[in-house]
């Protein structure tokens, strides 16, 4: 059961340009207090610009939200929209002030401050926080816990970590302000698969942890691990929001099997479902234009 104080999020028909482009038409989406949400999509699909439009760091990209809502806040474990509005309205904050408000990104392409410690990257984590020098610390033992690599570490330049260790840092950087909500932009990517998977127990372990759960935006290309991570997946499309549903029943849809998760045929998908208790015969999907 998610805790009551934790905040949701609500991106309402949001559309995003960069210049005369339009990146994003009317997309709409709900991350629950205490969730796993996935984005699925492929390259150019808008996936990072979702994200960019809730941290409020368009702007420095060129971009820009040209029309829609996002809101944090809410209670319970399905808020309300009308609760969500209720609440803080925050696509006109600054991205410190997002920041601030519990909401931290973790960009593609791990981007760490290579020629810093893997302690002062740490620390610059949780420049974004307010709170005491206690809490910091508390959140420094945190993110030990979950990667103990970075203890081990912390007096190396973060340039020469793995590709996983440098991951890791940039998930620890961002825990490190303490959020209520994560967004984690391709968490997977150039991974080996074995490592691929320990980022994926981190974020469930994140997600689970008690009294300090965090809810999870997730952009990721691999379907099959957004999926196991997900209670609730998106489909981006171009921009736009084609199908949405629960993650079990969108790994169960043919559509999304041959698009996202390499079934080609009828017979793999009945063996794809047999393989994962779910039914060959895919639910059907909603879709925003009746789903609203």
């Amino acid at each position: 059961m998610s805790d009551a104080r934790e905040p949701g999020l609500l991106v309402d028909d949001v559309s995003v340009g960069y210049g005369p482009v339009r990146a994003l038409r009317g997309v709409t989406l709900e991350v629950p207090p205490g969730s796993v949400v996935a984005v699925l999509g492929g390259n150019g699909a808008g996936k990072t610009t979702l994200l960019r439009a809730v941290s409020r760091t368009l702007g420095f990209h060129g971009g820009a939200v040209t029309s829609g809502r996002v809101y944090f806040g809410g209670n319970g474990a399905s808020p309300a929209r009308t609760e969500l509005r209720a609440r803080g309205r925050i696509d006109g904050l600054s991205a410190d002030r997002v920041v601030a408000a519990g909401i931290c990104q973790v960009p593609e392409g791990r981007r760490v401050f290579a020629r810093m410690t893997v302690a002062d990257n740490l620390r610059a984590g949780a420049l974004g926080s307010h709170g005491s020098r206690a809490a910091k610390a508390a959140s420094l033992r945190r993110v030990h816990e979950l990667f103990p690599v970075l203890a081990d570490r912390a007096h190396q330049r973060a340039g020469l970590l793995s590709g996983g260790e440098q991951q890791m840092l940039a998930v620890g950087r961002a825990l490190m302000a303490a959020p209520k909500l994560l967004l984690l932009d391709e968490p997977s990517l150039g991974l080996a698969p074995l490592m691929a998977a320990r980022i994926a127990d981190t974020i469930r372990e994140i997600n689970a942890q008690g009294d300090r759960q965090v809810s999870v935006l997730l952009v990721e290309q691999n379907a099959a691990l957004a999926l196991r991570l997900a209670s609730h997946a998106y489909v981006l499309e171009v921009g736009e929001i084609t199908l949405h549903g629960r993650a079990d029943e969108l790994a169960g849809s043919d559509e999304v099997r041959r698009r996202y998760l390499g079934v080609v045929d009828e017979t793999a998908a009945s063996d794809a479902a047999a393989a994962t208790g779910g039914s060959a015969h895919a639910p059907t999907l909603k879709r925003w234009g009746g789903a609203r």
